[in-house]
């Protein structure tokens, strides 16, 4: 057994002995590097514009986004925090008024009775030891956010130590893989971050538009939970049918209808034009990862479920369907 594949072996088994030990840790560690890219992607932007280091644009950046944070809740933090109670008190009337309305319509009983609610939310070992941290969902966003800081200043001392994991002759292979990880990663931030944008504005003038009460934090809502693609948006829109419910039916009914036609204009407008650079995910594909990452490993598996099944499928289309399976050689020139 040569050196390469030793190598190989043990990095794999070491990483699934990590997964199935500790895979909470594996995913804040992902998550940190996710923050990493993003960060290096916008310190490279100002460092470019002003002809300066990577790693001085980087801190540019940090220093403007804790500046931008400040003021934002300094100017708005206030009112957003009065909107979201206000949002968390009326949330119990709306759905007293959602059960008196299923009580008055026999017909939606009758659908209810017939689904099974276990078998729509599985619960499990998995979701409960993925929900649970030592540190807490606070330590959790500090260790986030330490790993993104350091790796977004020098992504080369971990992309170098993670190379000589590996035996000399798969060092190349292992950094070109990282090197596509972070391209994927890069590019579909930046297509989630322009949907995101464009969710949130569209969505608070639609809002605004039909009268809807605490329209902005119902606008940043759906804005941020757009980060989980397909099964975010619906989750943004419940709370908002929930409000809508309270001013009558057809208030409802326009609501789902403006959210829609909201994630139609993100998904077959704004997001093509924008994932260039990005992993193209078929929308099956995409919603049986968040599935199963999100029953294996509860709420923090299903947001990172897509920027994994980015990486991996850019990965595997590159370094496993070109550079291994298409080089077969044709069956009709074997049997020559």
């Amino acid at each position: 057994m040569t050196r390469r594949t030793v190598s190989l072996s043990v990095l794999c088994a070491t990483f699934a002995l990590l997964l199935w030990l500790a895979p909470t840790v594996l995913l804040v560690v992902f998550a940190g590097i996710l923050m990493a890219v993003f960060l290096r992607g916008g310190g490279e932007w100002i460092a470019g514009k002003l002809g300066l280091k990577a790693g001085y644009g980087v801190a540019i950046f940090c220093v403007g986004l804790t500046v931008c944070a400040v003021v934002f809740l300094g100017l708005a933090g206030a009112a957003l925090a009065d909107q979201v109670q206000q949002l968390w008190d009326r949330l119990p009337e709306a759905v007293r008024t959602l059960r008196g309305y299923v009580e008055d319509h026999a017909w939606i009983n009758q659908a209810l009775d017939k689904v099974d609610p276990g078998a729509v939310a599985p619960s499990g070992s998995g979701a409960a030891s993925a929900l649970s941290s030592t540190f807490g969902a606070f330590g959790n966003l500090v260790i986030i956010a330490f790993v993104g800081i350091y790796g977004a200043a020098a992504p080369s001392t971990y992309t170098r130590g993670l190379a000589l994991l590996v035996a000399p002759s798969a060092r190349p292979k292992a950094q070109s893989m990282l090197r596509e990880s972070g391209i994927a990663l890069r590019g579909w931030l930046k297509a989630q971050f322009v949907s995101m944008a464009v969710v949130g504005i569209l969505t608070g003038l639609g809002l605004w538009f039909l009268g809807v009460s605490l329209a902005p934090i119902l606008a940043i809502l759906a804005a941020l939970l757009t980060f989980i693609p397909n099964i975010g948006p619906v989750l943004a829109l419940v709370p908002a049918v929930l409000l809508g419910l309270a001013d009558g039916v057809s208030t409802a009914l326009w609501i789902v209808g403006l959210y829609v036609t909201v994630q139609a204009i993100e998904s077959y407008l704004v997001t093509p034009r924008v994932q260039e650079s990005a992993v193209s995910l078929p929308p099956a594909l995409t919603i049986a990862v968040q599935l199963l990452f999100g029953v294996l490993f509860g709420i923090l598996g299903l947001a990172l479920a897509t920027p994994l099944a980015a990486v991996l499928l850019r990965v595997g289309r590159r370094f496993y369907v070109e550079d291994y399976l298409d080089k077969e050689a044709p069956i009709l020139a074997t049997l020559r």
